[in-house]
This record gives C-alpha cells, sequence and structure tokens, in this order.
C-alpha cells in the first residue's frame, strides 16, 4: 500500500497574498484643491489655502479607474502633497460638478468631452475683424453654456479694425452681456466681469484669445500667433490650464478650436433654459421641433417673441451640421 505525504498534493498557484476585496479606502485624510493644468497622465493640483496652498503634481489613483478628471475639478489627494520637486500625490476623490462645459468632435459623434468643469462663466472670444466673426460658432458656444450651467459672455476682440456694433446687436435678445477689449482699450469693462470667478475662455485660433490672456495674466506667457493669409488663425494653445487672476478668481485658457459638436444637445434642452420659453413651450404639440407650424412659442411678443427668434436661431446652428472653419 502506498504512503501518501505531502509532496503528492498539487497546489494551484496563488495570485497574490492579499485576499481580494471591493472595500475601498475612505481617504479620510485626503487634501482637496482645483485641477489647473492636465498633462500625459499628470495633473496639476492647487491646493485649497486651507490645505497649504501648494502646487501639486498628481496621478490618478488606481481606484479612480478611467474616471475623467479635467481643468476645473475639485479633487481629493493622498501621499506626498508637500509641492516639492520630483514629488507626486494621487487623486483618489472627484467632488460633483457644479457646471461642464462639454463637446464632441461633431454632431454625429456620441462622445462627450468635458473641456472644463466648475467654471461659473463662459467668455466667448470672438474677432470683429482678420478673421471675420462666425455667429455659428458663436451659438454654438452660447448653447454649450447654456446647457451646460455656465453664465455666458461674448467677447470682442480687435475692435480697432472693425465696428464691433453690428455683430453684438445679433445677441441682443439673448441678454447676453457684451464687452469690447480691442488692443488699445482699456481691459477695465473685462477685468470686471472675470475678477472673482472662474471662466472658461474659448475662441477659434487667431481671435487674440491668448493676447488677452496675457493681458489680464502678465506672467502667463501664452503663446500667441498671427493670422494666416486665407483668413484661419493658427492654434496657439493645445492644453488647458487654469490660471489665478491678479485681483482674483481664474481664467481657464482652452485651445483654440475649430469645431464645436453638439450631439448631446436637443432643441427641447435649449429651449428649457429660459423660464418664459419653457412655460410657453408646455402648450406645444407632442414633438414639436419649435420651428414648424402649430408650435406655441408662436403666441410670445415683446421682448419674450424677440427671444424665441433668437433662440430659434440657435436650434438652427444646432441641427447645421458645417465646417466653423
Amino acid at each position: 500500500m502506498r504512503r501518501w505525504d505531502e509532496s503528492d498534493v498539487r497546489v494551484r498557484p496563488g495570485k497574490g497574498s492579499r485576499p481580494r476585496t471591493k472595500d475601498r479606502p475612505s481617504h479620510d485624510d485626503a487634501v482637496f484643491g482645483m485641477v489647473v493644468s492636465k498633462d500625459r497622465g499628470r495633473w496639476g493640483v492647487q491646493l485649497d489655502e486651507s490645505a497649504g496652498g501648494a502646487r501639486v503634481v498628481a496621478m490618478r489613483a488606481r481606484e479612480m479607474g478611467r474616471t475623467a478628471v479635467v481643468v476645473g475639478d475639485r479633487v481629493g489627494l493622498v501621499g506626498d502633497t508637500s509641492g516639492r520637486k520630483g514629488s507626486l500625490a494621487r487623486i483618489v476623490k472627484l467632488e460633483e460638478r457644479s457646471s461642464v462645459l462639454r463637446r464632441t468632435a461633431d454632431d454625429t459623434d456620441p462622445y462627450e468631452r468635458v473641456v472644463v468643469a466648475n467654471a461659473d462663466q463662459l467668455l466667448i472670444v470672438s474677432a470683429v475683424a482678420d478673421p471675420p466673426p462666425r455667429t455659428g460658432f458663436v451659438e454654438r458656444a452660447l448653447v454649450a453654456a447654456f446647457v451646460g450651467g455656465l453664465s455666458p459672455v461674448l467677447c470682442l476682440t480687435k475692435s480697432d479694425l472693425a465696428d464691433p456694433t453690428a455683430f453684438a446687436e445679433e445677441f441682443e435678445a439673448l441678454d447676453v452681456p457684451v464687452v469690447v477689449c480691442g488692443i488699445n482699450d482699456d481691459l477695465a469693462p473685462v477685468r470686471d466681469v472675470v475678477n472673482n470667478h472662474v471662466t472658461a475662455l474659448i475662441g477659434h485660433s487667431g481671435v487674440g484669445k491668448s493676447t488677452l490672456v496675457n493681458r489680464l495674466v502678465p506672467t502667463a506667457e501664452r503663446a500667441t500667433g498671427e493670422v494666416s493669409g486665407v483668413g484661419k488663425g493658427r492654434h496657439t494653445s493645445t492644453q488647458s490650464v487654469a490660471l489665478q487672476l491678479p485681483d482674483g478668481g481664474w481664467i481657464v485658457d482652452t485651445p483654440g478650436i475649430r469645431s464645436f459638436g453638439l450631439a448631446h444637445v436637443d432643441a427641447d434642452a435649449v429651449i428649457d433654459v429660459f423660464d418664459d420659453l419653457r412655460q410657453q413651450a408646455e402648450d406645444c404639440p407632442r414633438g414639436c421641433s419649435h420651428a414648424e407650424p402649430g408650435c406655441a412659442l408662436d403666441e410670445l411678443d415683446g421682448s419674450s417673441g424677440r427671444r424665441v427668434t433668437a433662440v430659434r436661431a440657435l436650434i438652427t446652428a444646432l441641427r447645421t451640421n458645417v465646417d466653423w472653419e
């Protein structure tokens, strides 16, 4: 009869000594701050003053998975949060966003890209000449601001080359504030708008966006470029970055954008932004496109009626897939 010993027992190799668990650490010691930059898997985070106020480089912790973290996000960090050169913290928490500026690559792309989080304003920068203003792009940016929870402001540059009045009047019915900042203009009106706010800047390349940022934040040193002979600006910013304003608040400079897809937005989302239009639209026929006979919005007059016309222009821009270059 054979005698058995331990050598006769086949043991399947384990996958490690640490037991698997779905429990995650609570990270009660996490300190919080705002994401101010993102570059190749590393995020720059400005810690709150209560957490020391250091500028920290961080990576996304494994337990965060592929959670999107963008400039403007409020995040919790653990690890080395000293901000010393060569130090690396870990992002372990993402606070709920108060607003999001989203876009898609085009109007058929189902994938939404969050450009900036938690900005309370969107400064839509448009030149009035060289390159000429693009109404469709501004309309789409307005839609993105309205549905994303940001307050839009139209900023017109290069007023030394053309009168901005007529272009500004196109958006008067939407009650969108307008500031003018030609190269020789006093920046006080713009500073009054952006100080003590988190303001995202968006615009075509070549409209003077980076020049404006450099005037508002002299230490920014954002790259600027001339407009090409065919009227298209060169891309001079390639990454979003949040810059602290001297008198308080933040400017988030976004890359120059040549297209602004809004596949995630429908007409009802635009109507819902305006209280008077939303209430009136409750009387619309089911499936109303808000641009066809029988639409209840046709009954509005006065300032609301003018707003209907302006909002229908936004909806038309939303449905028109064109090359904004």
